[in-house]
């Protein structure tokens, strides 16, 4: 961070842009994070701050990409401040954080604005927090036109205005900013002037900001489509509220210089704003959750401890006779000694202690957990633990495939848990690490091709048969992603009808700068954080308006870019179906002790059954493919009377 600041003072920048939108705005931005770092880094500005309103979704994005080109990122919020006088007016502030501390104090703000103060889906943060847990750290901008100072300086109350920015200067002493715009609204100029003489009485800094929501300013139209979809308007609507103007672009420091020339210290200030802010993000270094271990065992011992106890029980299992038992057994410690140094050595045996920590909590409390799947069921350590319910060595399974120290990354075991009690064990795994500790994690629709065309569509006032017909158009393939360059290649009357159709050009063009961005928040099927402390140390949290579940700001790559865990709680339906078939038996037989693991893999009667590629509702072999796929394998050991059913390993017959 020291080279950015370097920077900044070497090419003496005129205007460092501060407030910015991207697409992780939602509701008003379609600027992508890569297209705007290029575009400063081509104006040679050294710095570039991101401000998404109410969220830092994409602060981990931005931060890689500005760190990339050589800029440095600025970290910040665009955040809704709630009016006591009247709840639907909330005014508006800039937080930019100068360090960690600040990003800290940034993260528990928004993190308690979607927990408690949410309004009409808006997340607002009040005043009174500010007082309460201090501003360390953060710097504020008044919020320009749009700010409570603003509010009262457009409204003529002078007196009331020079109040609140004393207000904001106590509570963010030497670090408050009046804000001020030209950004082509015609309340700019009268904020302006306003602002800048209460500024003068109050000694306080003006700095000069550009609301960016679009990159260029050919994206105008593309931007109000995307605020059209957002708000249910259609574009050509003459009494819809025109919040932004065509001037929303990322300006050029020349452009600025221009449009502030007769306020050159705003400029600087700006400058100066950057060069306060130095917040490093850590990346790329994995903090487990601290696993309790009795009498303070270290967590090598104990996990070693368990293993070795752990397979002795799933020997006896394996083995009952004891002479058979004792010549299998060095093998087994072998692989189980070589796989215990890899992990040991790799820094991960905290990670399987909680594993089979909350997977043996599961299966003690009648949670039906998978016998285990992907490169996981390798491990002999994890089949010990009981994390899996494989033997690895019966199958030549190899634990290089999970764990490999020659490629450093997280273990990551995909772990099935009956669907009705999913939520138990994360209800146990919150209790035993925290509440403030674990959370799920946030997924960002975005919009496809079908569904961009639909929407522009719709704000374009086309009918709706028209729409749908130019959507069926684009060509649908499976598990494979479709875009409109794609389609236009793979389906001819679809650039047919772009090439003879005004209409169709028009939507397809403006589908096309909005197709891929992002478009809603949700939350990962099985994904869940557990941090070691709180998990607004790493990153906000988001919660929806009314909705139970709490997710982190981040999606799935970025919490493990910032050194947060996943662990995979995967509900599926074919667990609880086959947890209701045993209870169904049981009651029918009640004598009945039919376990799921003591059911024989080389039964003939069920590869018969496979063979004829009846798998419907059968995890993983449903789909039409696998179908297929069995029923040409079964064609094919039925033409060979040499083998068996019976003689099929279950392990190589795929």
């Amino acid at each position: 961070m020291r080279e950015s600041r370097r920077r900044i003072a070497a090419v003496t920048p005129h205007f460092i842009h501060l407030r910015l939108h991207s697409e992780y705005s939602i509701q008003d931005g379609i600027v992508r994070l890569d297209d705007a770092v290029a575009r400063a880094a081509e104006d040679g500005m050294p710095a570039l701050a991101l401000t998404d309103l109410s969220n830092v979704f994409g602060l981990v994005k931005f931060y890689q990409a500005a760190r990339s080109r050589g800029l440095k990122p600025i970290v910040g919020c665009d955040v809704w401040v709630t009016n006591a006088q009247d709840r639907d007016k909330p005014h508006r502030a800039l937080l930019l954080c100068q360090n960690r501390s600040g990003y800290l104090r940034l993260c528990d703000l928004l993190t308690r604005a979607f927990r408690t103060n949410q309004h009409r889906s808006r997340a607002e943060i009040s005043k009174d927090w500010f007082q309460e847990s201090g501003t360390e750290g953060l710097i504020a901008l008044s919020g320009a036109r749009f700010g409570d100072v603003g509010t009262a300086l457009l409204a003529g109350n002078i007196t009331s205005a020079g109040l609140l920015a004393r207000g904001w200067a106590e509570l963010f002493p030497q670090r408050f900013y009046l804000e001020v715009q030209r950004a082509g609204h015609s309340e700019d100029e009268p904020h302006l002037q306003r602002a800048v003489r209460l500024a003068a009485n109050l000694r306080l800094p003006v700095v000069a900001t550009h609301p960016v929501q679009f990159v260029a300013p050919e994206e105008f139209k593309a931007h109000e489509a995307r605020v059209c979809i957002s708000q249910g308007y259609i574009l050509a609507n003459q009494r819809r509220p025109r919040l932004f103007t065509a001037d929303q672009y990322l300006k050029t420091q020349t452009e600025m210089a221009q449009l502030f020339a007769d306020l050159p210290g705003a400029l600087v200030n700006s400058v100066e704003i950057a060069k306060r802010c130095n917040f490093d993000l850590e990346l790329g270094k994995s903090k487990l959750p601290l696993f309790p271990t009795p009498d303070g065992q270290g967590l090598d011992d104990y996990l070693r401890e368990q293993a070795v106890a752990g397979l002795a029980v799933r020997l006896q299992a394996l083995h009952p006779d004891e002479q058979q038992r004792a010549a299998e057994a060095p093998r087994y410690r072998e692989r189980l000694d070589l796989e215990l140094d890899t992990i040991i050595k790799m820094g991960f045996p905290g990670y399987f202690l909680i594993v089979a920590d909350f997977i043996n909590w599961a299966k003690r409390h009648g949670v039906p957990v998978g016998p285990g799947r992907g490169s996981g069921a390798g491990s002999l350590v994890a089949y010990s633990l009981g994390i899996t319910d494989l033997d690895p060595l019966r199958y030549d399974l190899l634990f290089e495939r999970f764990l490999n120290p020659e490629r450093v990354s997280m273990p990551d075991f995909d772990i099935d848990f009956c669907q009705d009690g999913r939520d138990r064990v994360i209800e146990y795994v919150r209790q035993k690490y925290g509440a403030d500790s674990v959370s799920q994690i946030a997924t960002f629709g975005t919009m496809a091709a079908k569904a961009v065309v639909r929407d522009v569509g719709r704000v374009l006032d086309l009918p709706y048969n028209f729409c749908d017909q130019l959507a069926k158009l684009i060509p649908f393939h499976p598990g494979k992603l479709i875009t409109l360059k794609a389609a236009r290649e793979m389906e001819p009357l679809l650039a047919e009808r772009e090439k003879n159709e005004e209409e169709v050009r028009e939507l397809l063009e403006l589908a096309g700068r909005l197709e891929g961005m992002t478009r809603n928040v949700g939350m990962h099927a099985g994904g869940v954080l557990i941090a070691p402390g709180k998990l607004t140390d790493f990153c906000p949290l988001y919660s929806a308006e009314g909705a139970d579940n709490v997710v982190s700001q981040f999606d799935k790559d970025d919490v493990e870019a910032v050194g947060l865990v996943k662990f995979d709680f995967l509900g599926l339906t074919t667990l609880t179906v086959l947890d209701w078939t045993l209870r169904f038996i049981k009651r029918l037989d009640p004598a009945s002790e039919l376990k799921l693991e003591e059911i024989p893999l080389d039964d003939a009667p069920a590869y018969r059954i496979f063979s004829s590629a009846n798998a419907t509702a059968v995890f993983q072999f449903e789909s039409r493919g696998m179908r297929d796929l069995l029923r040409k394998r079964g064609l094919t050991a039925s033409r060979t009377s040499s083998r068996s059913w019976r003689s099929i390993d279950p392990a190589r017959w795929s």
